[in-house]
């Protein structure tokens, strides 16, 4: 401690603060077949139902640009929104094809959020804890691939 009161830490990492939560909102219509892509992809998430589509609640935060950007190339043309949670900020930016394509304002996009994605963003609420929650951890590539033939639109 120096003669003024402040001490001065040797390592500074500390200063950074971490992701606490990331969310992947898709427009994928369940959750199922959004942990199998997240099964195919190798992201380790518990996917949930909303009324905006399935999200993607990572299993560790810290990966959520990667987790984005794997379940937005799977998605192809579809974009997904990444929110992230530090821990006094929420930021959030749109992927496509497995590019980050933009920052957006979080307030917008939580403006006419579920009330489920704010509970999970915010940390009233674990995945697992949802009705209807389905995990991508420890599925086969075989049980994905048939979730998404299962899911898939029909022709006619």
């Amino acid at each position: 401690m120096s003669d003024d009161g402040f001490a001065v830490p040797d390592d500074l990492s500390g200063l950074d603060e971490p992701v606490d939560v990331a969310l992947v909102v898709t427009p994928v219509a369940a959750p199922e077949p959004l942990a199998a892509a997240c099964a195919l992809a190798g992201v380790a998430a518990d996917a949930v139902p909303s009324a905006v589509g399935a999200i993607a609640v990572l299993r560790d935060a810290a990966t959520g640009p990667d987790g984005a950007g794997a379940v937005s190339r799977l998605l192809r043309q579809v974009p997904v929104v990444l929110l992230q949670r530090r821990e006094h900020e929420i930021s959030a930016s749109q992927w496509v094809n497995g590019e980050q394509a933009r920052d957006l304002p979080s307030g917008l996009v939580l403006a006419e959020a579920p009330a489920v994605l704010e509970d999970l963003l915010l940390g009233g609420a674990a995945a697992s804890g949802v009705e209807g929650a389905v995990t991508s951890v420890g599925m086969s590539r075989f049980r994905a691939m048939r979730v998404l033939a299962a899911h898939r639109p029909r022709r006619r």
